[in-house]
């Protein structure tokens, strides 16, 4: 009873959402625009937590849910909930004309792109199998099973001393800092200690830890390398992940004999919305992390023969490329995760009132009942959309930004970028003087393969380089 009155509470709380959702154009806004192009940078849906012999499991006596996949894939539950998904896109993109039913792709009119992990791939394929029933899509991605993209992987490419303090500067602004933010979520780490029995736990008993620290965190910030941090606040954070995934898998609101308030399990997302944000979310940095994703949604927006692009990687992504371009992304509704929800896409529409082009932004994701109870959608039945702002640039009355201002956007953010000084220290040699680099494999950002090493960041052998 409780997940159906779940479901039917997400299902009406739709009709009040802004002009922007996808599932509430109205017929005069139809008359005016017609669609022209959907990129969707997408979060892979449900796994299993990232290791399956993580440190996570000997901070409680209990079992953690069985999971039906490996340690940090796709589960079987977030097979199917993407597969519903690209279904709901699909009704969505034929009813807007976009695309017709059953559609057979030709050319480069859609592409697939995942990051190699199993989960990003395995999340695309399953989209695309709900997405474009009628065709066998290629998901393209450039190396093995579980190795990184780099075009997916929030590294610093660029690094100085000023440059890393000001992203540290920037840090210590967030919600008076990294101290007193972990120090706001000491009641869920609390509760997270009562609800795991961590007092009782194999850590516990021998003599490892009793209680999820903070005080012991420190930060890397480092070329070459994602932003990192050490100490007790990433077991809780990986302890937080584990709940959450569990909670959706078990469909139960209920963790370890302990019935939780919606408000409960929002509160314990709180610990990893501090630790992506500490890392992911500061403007200084994210314009150097997520410089990869922005400049290829950028030319995929100004792709005139494309018409849907689906790319799919992590909340990092979301979170980097969000700070990057000054967008606000929603607080949720209906879910527990704050701003990027398990499954979640940022959805850029590209409209045209035959003389001008407009974006309109928004999140889409499964409400937790959609998760849980596995929702059958479709336009009827949508999932949640909530719409994004962009901080500096004001829609019109139709809620939809002048592309031609959105493209700017990009461009300042790339510029920011390029701005960057990098200096002595931790630079690489130049890919042209590296002998090795003749028998490496050279991409450029937009998946190219080219010769040799072009000005600009090149993916070398794995690797983002910059090359000068």
């Amino acid at each position: 009873m409780r997940k159906r009155l779940f479901l039917m509470a997400a299902t009406a709380m739709m009709v009040a959402i802004s002009i922007q959702a996808q599932t509430k154009r109205s017929d005069e806004f139809k008359s005016k625009y017609e669609l022209k192009e959907v990129v969707v940078m997408s979060r892979h849906n449900i796994r299993s937590p990232l290791s399956s012999g993580g440190a996570y499991i000997r901070t409680t006596p209990y079992q953690w849910f069985p999971w039906s996949s490996p340690g940090s894939q796709l589960s079987l539950r977030g097979g199917v909930l993407e597969t519903e998904m690209g279904q709901f896109f699909r009704k969505w993109l034929v009813g807007e004309g976009l695309l017709p039913d059953n559609h057979r792709p030709e050319g480069d009119e859609v592409l697939f792109y995942a990051n190699s992990r199993q989960r990003t791939f395995a999340t695309a394929k399953y989209f695309s199998a709900g997405f474009l029933p009628f065709a066998n899509v290629e998901i393209t991605h450039k190396y093995n099973e579980d190795k990184m993209d780099p075009v997916f992987t929030p590294k610093f490419t660029k690094m100085n001393a000023s440059y890393r303090q000001q992203v540290i500067n920037e840090m210590q602004a967030l919600h008076g800092g990294p101290q007193a933010w972990m120090t706001s979520v000491q009641p869920a780490l609390t509760l997270m200690e009562q609800v795991i029995d961590m007092a009782h736990s194999p850590a516990a008993l021998e003599g490892d830890t009793l209680h999820f620290r903070f005080d012991d965190t420190q930060f890397k910030l480092e070329k070459g390398d994602e932003p990192k941090m050490t100490g007790g606040f990433t077991l809780a954070n990986s302890v937080a992940d584990a709940l959450v995934l569990q909670c959706y898998e078990s469909e139960s609101m209920t963790a370890f004999g302990h019935a939780l308030t919606t408000d409960q399990w929002r509160s314990i997302c709180e610990v990893k919305i501090v630790y992506d944000g500490l890392l992911f979310t500061t403007h200084a940095a994210a314009v150097n992390l997520a410089y990869p994703l922005v400049s290829r949604i950028r030319e995929e927006l100004n792709n005139p023969g494309r018409k849907f692009t689906f790319l799919c990687g992590h909340d990092s992504n979301l979170a980097s490329i969000s700070a990057a371009l000054r967008m606000k992304l929603p607080e949720t509704e209906q879910a527990l995760e704050l701003h990027t929800p398990i499954g979640s896409k940022l959805v850029f529409e590209k409209w045209s009132d035959g003389v001008d082009e407009y974006v309109a932004i928004n999140l889409v994701y499964q409400s937790v009942g959609q998760l849980q109870g596995r929702t059958l959608l479709s336009t009827e039945t949508p999932p949640m959309v909530l719409p994004v702002t962009v901080e500096g640039l004001t829609p019109n009355s139709d809620g939809l930004y002048r592309f031609a201002e959105l493209d700017a956007r990009f461009s300042e953010t790339m510029a920011e970028y390029e701005a960057i000084e990098d200096t002595a220290e931790g630079i690489a040699p130049t890919p042209s003087s590296t002998p090795e680099v003749h028998n490496a494999a050279i991409y450029n950002l937009r998946g190219q393969r080219l010769d040799s090493p072009q000005h600009g960041v090149n993916i070398i052998s794995g690797e983002k380089v910059m090359v000068r």
